[in-house]
């Protein structure tokens, strides 16, 4: 049987990218990442929905994202689905949906303290906009 886990996003970066190492010294960096949907209703409202995803990268991929991404910045997050459950303190069980990501592609020009033009040379061979299904 075939199957497939795999999620697309183009957001914007809610909060500056947290990284933090693994027992065997592997990096691994968190953000998150909002998408908005315009949208009008049946009476003629325009109205906007957020959704915010939870991105999690590793390795190479999270030093980047450490590096260069900050708050604001339009991404491309390409990757899959995770579901982790743990026991809370409380001893309530939690459960949270993460994005694995496998590509993260810089979409804007904002520069971040001069890391600029070195940020956008490693994602800028990645993406083209012939790569984006939807555009």
């Amino acid at each position: 049987m075939v199957s497939l886990n795999k999620i697309m996003l183009i957001g914007n970066v809610g909060s500056d990218p947290e990284m933090r190492f693994i027992a065997n010294g592997n990096p691994v960096t968190s953000f998150r990442v909002a998408t908005n949907r315009i949208y009008t209703t049946p009476e003629g409202e325009r109205k906007q929905e957020t959704d915010w995803f939870s991105v999690v990268t590793w390795n190479k991929l999270a030093e980047q994202c450490n590096q260069f991404l900050a708050k604001g910045r339009l991404v491309y997050v390409e990757g899959r689905l995770h579901n982790r459950s743990w026991e809370g303190q409380d001893g309530q069980k939690r459960t949270r949906t993460e994005v694995i990501a496998s590509r993260v592609t810089f979409l804007d020009r904002q520069a971040q303290g001069g890391s600029e033009e070195k940020a956008d040379d490693i994602y800028n061979d990645e993406l083209t906009p012939d790569d984006i299904p939807f555009s």
